[in-house]
């Protein structure tokens, strides 16, 4: 099989030569150190490229200014005009290359959310001809998957961030549904616009863990983000389209919820103590309807010696392939610590060559 065919069947659910492997690529910006991994995952790895819509529409026009806040971190504030009033968020940037942090989030109250609630949804007309580009780019190594914006409970989410959230989600519960409707008829316009213009037919979702048990339990899982992504799902399912989510969390108690919704492909899979399923366990509720991808914790590659990587890995495949279908060898998360790629060059070796050495 190329690379090609082997990650549509594994979106599909059909019969592999092998598992997929792969790796997301949100690499430190800038960094050298992690070149030689780089180099070997596009020469050996399955490859999956993310077209990103956020890259080519902005549904909403927003003024952006920046302050001096300390030698460290620079504020840099964003406004967004609506037709109820300003409203205004500010997160602080690293002088040092480090992550950020939002210091405060556009909506902190019901007020803040019907002044959201007072922008008009915007009909999407951007341009998608880099999409078809760079899928002749990747060619036989791989695909080229639209990476959606937020799903509609993770953007409401991310509007207020996890604590104000969690209170409104108590106290004002009609608001959250009236935004996440919002999101969700705005996530229904991208797509027929994708649609319409070819675009496709590998989708992606994220934003679900925003909402996910430890932070929420099953009820918002299934009220905020099943109720809302349903509807994105099965847009892109009648078009012929397949879609992978990424959730982090303990899923255990809703994983039944992400084959409920029609997901293709879930990524990670996080056994205790980061998570609370395990691969077997995964593997018999997602069985002959939804891939699975991952799972090695991104810190055991930078922790964890090539040996026991790659024992790791195998033991993975015995335990969520036995039926040789329906499994992407991958990290949780792409690689992150700046400075550190020749540290994890090996382990990534390790998982990488192992896939490809199976035999069955």
């Amino acid at each position: 099989m190329t690379s090609r065919q082997r990650l549509r069947s594994c979106y599909s659910y059909e019969p592999l030569d092998r598992p997929g492997v792969y790796s997301r690529t949100g690499f430190p910006k800038n960094d050298s150190t992690y070149d030689k991994l780089k180099a070997y995952l596009q020469e050996k790895a399955d490859l999956k490229r993310q077209w990103r819509v956020i890259d080519f529409f902005a549904p909403h026009e927003l003024k952006h200014h920046a302050e001096r806040y300390s030698d460290d971190f620079d504020p840099h504030v964003t406004t967004l005009p609506t037709p109820a009033g300003e409203l205004v968020s500010t997160r602080l940037i690293s002088r040092k290359g480090q992550p950020g942090m939002v210091e405060k989030h556009f909506l902190t109250s019901p007020e803040d959310a019907e002044k959201y609630l007072s922008l008009a949804i915007p009909e999407p007309s951007f341009d998608t001809s880099s999409f078809f580009a760079a899928d002749t780019e990747v060619s036989r190594r791989g695909m080229v998957q639209v990476l959606l914006p937020a799903n509609p409970g993770g953007k409401v989410a991310s509007l207020f961030g996890s604590e104000a959230f969690g209170l409104i989600s108590i106290t004002d519960r009609d608001i959250v549904h009236a935004l996440c409707e919002r999101e969700m008829n705005l996530a229904l316009r991208i797509v027929k616009h994708l649609l319409s213009r070819g675009a496709g037919p590998y989708f992606a979702l994220a934003g679900e863990e925003r909402i996910c048990p430890p932070l929420h339990g099953p009820r918002d899982f299934a009220d905020f983000n099943v109720r809302y992504d349903k509807p994105i799902i099965d847009l892109i399912h009648d078009a012929g389209g397949k879609v992978h989510m990424h959730c982090h969390g303990s899923v255990k108690k809703v994983f039944p919820d992400f084959v409920k919704m029609g997901v293709d492909v879930l990524h990670p899979i996080e056994a205790p103590p980061m998570g609370d399923i395990t691969p077997s366990e995964a593997k018999e509720l997602a069985r002959g309807r939804m891939c699975l991808e991952g799972n090695i914790q991104i810190g055991d590659m930078y922790e964890r010696t090539p040996d026991e990587i790659a024992a790791h890995t195998r033991t993975l495949i015995a335990d969520a392939f036995d039926d040789k279908c329906g499994l992407i060898v991958s990290p949780t998360a792409s690689p992150y610590i700046r400075g550190a790629g020749e540290k994890c060059f090996g382990k990534y070796k390790a998982m990488i060559d192992t896939v490809l050495g199976w035999t069955g």
